[in-house]
């Protein structure tokens, strides 16, 4: 089982990647949005905004989330380090439900792009 600091550094390399981006991608990942993260097995969520092509994490607190973000992903640590690695792949993963995401319909079709 991934732990909090293995879980907050694949935020912080997901949010690398996302700055290095170009093209459409670079142009989804530059929206500013508020963002949540609840790692299910753990039961802690990280909170903050996806601002300048970077996802600030700006809050860790044990629990579901506790305003509702405008971007809401839930998962286990071990997904959420094998989707940054590379090694799961995020449509499959939310088919499935190992993923959950939750958007309006604006953001969604933004982050598709994303993903």
């Amino acid at each position: 089982m991934a732990t909090i600091e293995e879980c907050r550094a694949a935020l912080d390399k997901l949010s690398d990647s996302m700055r290095g981006a170009e093209g459409d991608v670079r142009a989804a990942a530059a929206m500013d949005r508020s963002v949540s993260c609840h790692i299910t097995d753990q039961d802690v969520t990280f909170a903050g905004r996806m601002t300048g092509g970077r996802i600030e994490v700006r809050d860790t607190f044990p629990g579901p989330p506790r305003e509702k973000a405008q971007i809401r992903l839930a998962m286990t640590g071990d997904d959420l380090l094998a989707l940054v690695n590379g090694e799961l792949h995020f449509a499959k993963a939310w088919g499935s439900g190992r993923v959950r995401l939750e958007a309006g319909l604006r953001d969604l079709f933004h982050l598709r792009k994303l993903l």
